[in-house]
């Protein structure tokens, strides 16, 4: 009986150094370290792990920021400890139609889809702050196109002046009437007004010359307000 016993006695002791019965590890602290670090520190302390990760904006990819049973808790060696991750690349998200929005709209909607404001060019347009183009990454950027959250993206606005130069309009042949509404058509002014020769009919008089004139091509520009001389005769 006494043999059993002892035997019993044997076994159970045995068993209580086999599985460390009553042993406890303390849970090191494995917040702001990268999961590489916190997976070496596990696995050299006996436990095993699992790892989610999250997205956030600004955060550093890789870095853990949560984890649980929490730091300082004395728990059995295998035990599994849970972190929380921030994943190494952002999500992707189609990038919303934001043309022709106001600047405040659109830079609401950015917000709501996690993107971030880059920079705002201002080109000549009568629409003031009006999203006239979209850009990322110094291309142009379409509606629908997957792009990363937390991406920089550069709004194209109208600085509500429109251009400061006009094409010159050709008014040769015209009428004075005729010419000075295609001129003020342009945001052009008239100048000075000469008849060549003897003029016998002033209304149907026609433009034979003007100062500044178009080239061949049409491509001729001048500051808004600039005065357009004219030549007239019958």
């Amino acid at each position: 009986m006494i043999s059993i016993t002892v035997f019993v006695f044997l076994i159970f002791f045995i068993l209580r150094i086999y599985t460390r019965h009553g042993e406890k590890i303390e849970v090191p602290n494995l917040k702001n370290k990268s999961i590489a670090e916190a997976v070496d520190l596990l696995e050299r302390q006996g436990f095993r792990y699992q790892v989610d990760s999250v997205y956030q904006a600004d955060a550093k990819p890789g870095i853990i920021i949560d984890q649980d049973p929490a730091a300082g808790s004395n728990v059995k060696d295998n035990r599994t400890i849970y972190l929380t991750m921030i994943t190494m690349s952002p999500p992707v998200v189609n990038f919303p139609e934001i043309r022709e929005m106001t600047f405040l709209e659109a830079r609401a909607i950015l917000g709501n889809y996690e993107l971030k404001l880059g920079d705002t060019i201002y080109i000549p347009d009568i629409a003031r702050d009006v999203v006239l183009d979209v850009k990322y990454g110094g291309e142009k950027l379409k509606a629908g196109q997957e792009i990363p959250k937390g991406s920089r993206i550069t709004l194209v606005l109208g600085n509500g002046m429109g251009d400061s130069e006009v094409l010159v309009p050709n008014v040769i042949g015209l009428t004075l009437d005729e010419a000075l509404f295609s001129i003020k058509g342009s945001s052009l002014s008239l100048g000075a007004v000469n008849y060549m020769g003897y003029i016998t009919d002033s209304l149907n008089a026609r433009v034979v010359s003007q100062t500044p004139m178009p080239d061949s091509l049409n491509t001729q520009k001048v500051s808004i307000g600039t005065a357009i001389n004219l030549a007239l005769s019958n």
